[in-house]
């Protein structure tokens, strides 16, 4: 038996040695140490938390992405207090996304990051996009050797925000082996609120039908129609090219053609420099039941 983890081993000669001393009296039978070991190493499918009373994050580990596929599931999870929030990828009005930093893992040759549908979150007067309660973000983790198993190493510096903000930052350390693991139901839920990757005017229920570009003012305003099942409450969220470009929360009007709900926002927010002609922006709808991710070309 390979027991990885330091921290692991330690518990692990605990338990024995504390097992041991009750076997040798005749309290317990040989079998218990056995299932107490057993035990310990179950515990190697999440790492232990790292953070305080506001939040706390942990690495996850889940099963093989697939048969006959060398890639690892994995998730990061984030558990935060009732009423904190943390960040998306684009924070929106305001914030900073979380920064993830997978320096010194072993084994590891990539690492995909999936994020779930956000939210908006009011936040003095400003919309905030991220999320609230406890959350994973799934992983995909490719290793070098497939043969091997992968250790995952992650440093994640993050917000979390009540009334006020406070910078957080967490480690977190596993071995990955995509064997059956006990948090693979959890990740499948994660994964379910990835949003479907669609083209622009596909789907059959939430679709992103039209994206378009308003000129004349000073700031040129982006129009996106989107079609959703009726009295579906839609939110939307939009990207610029690269995640140095920081564009407005759109914001639902009024003056859709029957079926569709219209949005709008100026296209603002690039860096110093940066081309607004024939770009690409990627639009993320959300509704209670479904997430669609739509890259759009805007001339």
């Amino acid at each position: 038996m390979m027991i990885r983890s330091a921290g692991l081993r330690r518990q692990v000669a605990l338990i024995v040695a504390f097992i041991a001393a009750l076997i040798a009296r005749g309290a317990l039978p040989l079998c218990v140490l056995g299932a107490a070991i057993g035990i310990a190493r179950a515990q190697e499918h999440a790492s232990r938390w790292d953070g305080d009373a506001r939040s706390a994050v942990r690495l996850i580990a889940g099963s093989a992405a697939a048969a006959g596929d060398a890639r690892l599931r994995a998730g990061i999870e984030i558990r935060l207090k009732a009423g904190w929030h943390t960040y998306w990828r684009h924070p929106g009005d305001a914030g900073v996304p979380p920064r993830l930093d997978f320096a010194g893992s072993a084994n590891v040759k990539a690492v995909d990051v999936a994020w779930p549908a956000p939210q908006r979150i009011p936040e003095e007067g400003l919309t905030a996009i991220g999320y609230t309660g406890s959350f994973i973000l799934p992983l995909v983790v490719s290793p070098q050797d497939p043969a091997r198993p992968a250790r995952l190493r992650l440093k994640v510096e993050y917000a979390v925000c009540e009334k006020l903000c406070v910078p957080a930052e967490a480690r977190a350390e596993l071995a990955l082996a995509g064997g059956a693991s006990p948090e693979d139901d959890a990740l499948r839920a994660a994964e379910a609120r990835l949003p479907r990757k669609l083209a622009l005017g596909e789907g059959a229920g939430l679709a992103i039908r039209s994206v378009r570009r308003e000129r004349g003012a000073r700031v040129p305003r982006v129009v996106v129609d989107v079609a959703a099942p009726t009295e579906a409450k839609v939110e939307l969220f939009a990207e610029g090219p690269g995640p140095e470009w920081s564009l407005p929360v759109p914001t639902a009007v009024a003056g859709a053609p029957i079926g569709l709900q219209r949005f709008t926002f100026d296209l603002d927010g690039a860096p110093p420099g940066a081309r607004q002609d024939d770009i690409s922006l990627t639009l993320t709808a959300v509704t209670g039941s479904e997430t669609i991710e739509v890259t759009a070309r805007l001339d």
